[in-house]
Formats: C-alpha cells, structure tokens, sequence
C-alpha cells in the first residue's frame, strides 16, 4: 500500500450490537469470518481471537478495521467449535479451561487457513496478528511458519523459555501499562526484551502504553473511555503501520 491513501481509520461508528461487516464461511475443518475490501488485493492478515472466540463482537471488530484498511481479513476459529470463555465463567477454573485450547496448538489450523487464503483468495503476502490468547499464538507462529511474512502479538503472555526467542519474521509486541496479566514491573516484558535481544536475528519491537489495561486495542468506541482514547488509536495505528511495512 501507498503512502497516499487515507488515514487509518481508528473506529468505523459507533455500534453497542456490533455484528460485522463480513461474512462467516467454512474453510475445512474450521469456522471463519472473512471480511474483504472494497478493491481486489492480494494481501491478508489472519486475525486470531482472545479466549472470547471468534464471534466475539469486539474482535470481528478489529478483522473489520483491517479490511478497511485494504487487506483481507480472517478471523478463524481456533477452538474449533469448543465454548469459548464467558463474563459468566470462573477464574479458578480457567487453567482447566485451557488445557484443550493451547495457544502453542495452532499450526494445523494456520496452515489451512493459509491455504484457504492462497488458492482461494489469491493472498500472496500473509501476516498475523492476536490478541492475549491469540498473542501468544501470533509468537509462536513467528517461531514455526516461514510463510507469515510478519505478526503483530498484543498482550500475549510470555512464558520463558529459551528456544522462544529465535523469531522467523518481523514481530511486533505491544502491551498495556497498567496489564494485570503482563506487568512491566514484574518480570514478562523485561525478560522478553533481554531474550530478544540475545537470541532474536530479525526486526522486532516491544512498546508498552502508559496506563493501558488488559484487552485495551479491541475496545469498539462505546467502550473506550475519553483518557485511554489516544492511546488505543496510538496501539491501532502502530499496529497497521507495522502490518504495512511488511505486508
């Protein structure tokens, strides 16, 4: 994409019952909502959802603002059909939960939907990108699929491990300040920035906003509150410009 098209478009409206401007379609084994641009492009990005799921309206959200941008987007099912967590849901249960939807789990399901993008959307150029849950998915692939050309991981977790580190491709990290997940204080960002830098041989980049929570870059307008604004467009845009430096 060129430099003169138009500026990133931090929200498209206002919507509390937001739906999606896609369309959800079967690609094998996989559920998936696919929203496509307004002009022919052989450029995509896979949008992995957090543990809310793909049908999660604040993701379907996101795959919507990156079509807008000129890509096709996806946003496969990678719990293949398993419950998704809910508001109603409890946290000591949650590492049970998360036993059969492992984030490090995904490479059959990414390359199908690789294919699918490939002979069916003729995509030349793939990136990724994911959001907690699909964060620490989006590392991994960085680690194990050549044919991403780059990925851009929000809040992922990061688990220490040195054979982690050695990314393929492009990676973007990006995180909130104020994470009850992920703290800057503690030890995840700190440590992922030093095994980057010993083990890493490709362009990456770690930026963390002042103040932010958990799950702040998904936010739709409604949710977003006016001090935490800019700083979700900030996050959205890097996201993009990254995306458009190497997709």
């Amino acid at each position: 994409m060129t430099s003169d098209v138009q500026p990133f478009l931090y929200d498209i409206g206002k919507r509390t019952d937001y739906v999606g401007l896609g369309h959800e379609e079967q690609v094998e084994h996989i559920k998936a909502y696919v929203c496509k641009p307004s002009s022919v492009t052989d450029k995509a990005v896979i949008v992995i959802h957090d543990i809310y799921g793909w049908q999660f309206p604040d993701i379907r959200y996101i795959a919507d603002l990156v079509a807008a941008e000129g890509y096709i987007a996806i946003c496969p099912d990678f719990f293949l059909g398993k419950k998704p967590w809910t508001s109603a849901d409890h946290w000591a249960e949650f590492r049970d939960w998360l036993k059969d939807r492992d984030p490090t789990k995904v490479d059959r399901e990414a390359d199908v939907v690789l294919k699918y993008l490939q002979e069916q959307c003729s995509a030349k150029k793939i990136g990724v990108i994911g959001f907690s849950w699909g964060g620490m998915a989006v590392h991994h692939l960085m680690l194990k699929n050549p044919e991403l050309k780059t990925g851009v991981s929000l809040y992922g977790i990061i688990r220490d491990s040195d054979d982690r580190y050695n990314l393929l491709n492009p990676t973007f990290f990006i995180f909130g300040g104020k994470d009850h997940t992920i703290s800057y204080d503690q030890v995840s960002i700190i440590l992922l920035e030093k095994k980057l830098k010993q083990y890493c041989q490709v362009e990456y980049r770690i930026k963390v906003y002042p103040g932010q929570v958990h799950g702040f870059a998904e936010l739709k307008p409604d949710d977003m509150k006016p001090r935490d604004k800019p700083y979700i467009e900030e996050a959205r845009k890097d996201m993009m410009n990254w995306l458009k430096t190497y997709v």
